[in-house]
């Protein structure tokens, strides 16, 4: 295990990078079948995640996130409970783990078993030192330390369990859009990306907006009328055939363009295939609100000069994480550095 250098890493996160641009047929295979075993993995997702981990491994930022990385005296044991919402969303913990030179302890998630070790396994083909550094089990046990992934009910149970080694847990996290009405429609539409990428199902997609007062919705449903297509997906489509009969019976107000509701709500996490709304007369009063919710806020879509302790991004660009966008805004290098 000694002899595994940070150029060593290095060299073969970039050669993981080259492989997510170019597949091979047998990963194309796993590809297509993906929606066979999780509906929600249709080819153009996964393909979709995909690119954004190719992005995350640049060059150029691989060399970056290594500066401030330093590799473990004596590799420790790292328990990863990795979520399954999207695909190989727990690419990045896995990352963490081996870049510091630690031991990665992987509980997968049943949603997302094949991607993950597939991929894992090229990484391991390009730096066999790995191999004794990915290890797949159902009970986590001997470790040092934990990051789990899960939502506020099991986050509990986490905390429970694992409170008394050192542990990063998450818990559900929601991202939202301050529109200011001065948006043009080739930005409404990048908005739909952070919207609808994935179906909506990651903490990175915006369940809210914030909209001026007097903000007609026609200027923000025609641009979105690109993404019609998701209402193709049966899984997509009986979620909103719920939701739409829920508001409809019970005479709730929203808007509807045939493939996404918009209602008005003061709460962060709308139901899948709808989209919460509120105005506002102050924007000021809105980054007040922000600032209150920031611990259930993963990202901020919006043009408007926001001060938060959260990243406030373009329109588009949620769902493109870099390697130093740590989950939940904490270092997940620093703490596992700190372990040592």
């Amino acid at each position: 295990m000694s002899s595994l250098t940070a150029e060593k890493l290095i060299i073969a996160f970039k050669k993981l990078s080259l492989f997510l641009d170019q597949p091979d047929d047998k990963f194309k295979n796993l590809i297509l079948s993906s929606s066979n075993s999780n509906a929600w993995f249709t080819q153009a997702e996964v393909e979709r995640a995909l690119s954004s981990l190719h992005f995350m491994l640049s060059d150029e930022d691989i060399e970056k996130w290594f500066e401030g990385i330093k590799l473990s005296r004596s590799p420790k044991k790292i328990g990863l409970i990795l979520a399954g919402n999207i695909p190989m969303v727990g690419f990045h913990d896995v990352l963490c783990v081996l870049a510091t030179g630690n031991i990665a302890l992987i509980k997968l998630s049943s949603s997302d078993d094949k991607l993950l070790p597939a991929l894992l396994a090229e990484l391991i083909r390009m730096e066999p030192l790995l191999s004794d550094r990915i290890i797949y089990t159902e009970r986590l046990k001997d470790f040092d330390a934990i990051i789990a992934t899960g939502s506020n009910n099991t986050s509990r149970y986490f905390e429970y369990y694992f409170g008394k080694v050192p542990h990063i847990i998450r818990k559900n996290r929601n991202s939202v859009a301050v529109l200011t009405g001065a948006e043009s429609t080739v930005e409404i539409e990048a908005l739909g990306h952070d919207i609808f990428d994935y179906f909506g199902l990651g903490c990175r997609n915006v369940s809210k907006i914030y909209l001026p007062e007097g903000y007609e919705i026609k200027h923000f449903f025609e641009p979105l009328e690109v993404f019609q297509p998701i209402f193709n997906h049966f899984k997509y489509n009986n979620n909103y055939d719920y939701n739409k009969s829920i508001y409809l019976v019970n005479a709730a107000k929203h808007f509807d363009n045939g493939f996404l509701l918009l209602k008005e709500d003061t709460s962060l996490a709308s139901p899948l295939a709808v989209l919460y709304y509120e105005y506002y007369t102050d924007l000021n009063a809105v980054e007040q609100t922000l600032l209150q919710q920031e611990a259930q806020i993963q990202c901020v879509v919006s043009k408007a000069n926001l001060h938060l302790n959260i990243p406030v991004l373009a329109f588009g660009q949620s769902q493109e994480p870099r390697l130093w966008d740590y989950a939940d805004n904490v270092n997940t290098i620093e703490f596992l550095n700190s372990l040592d």
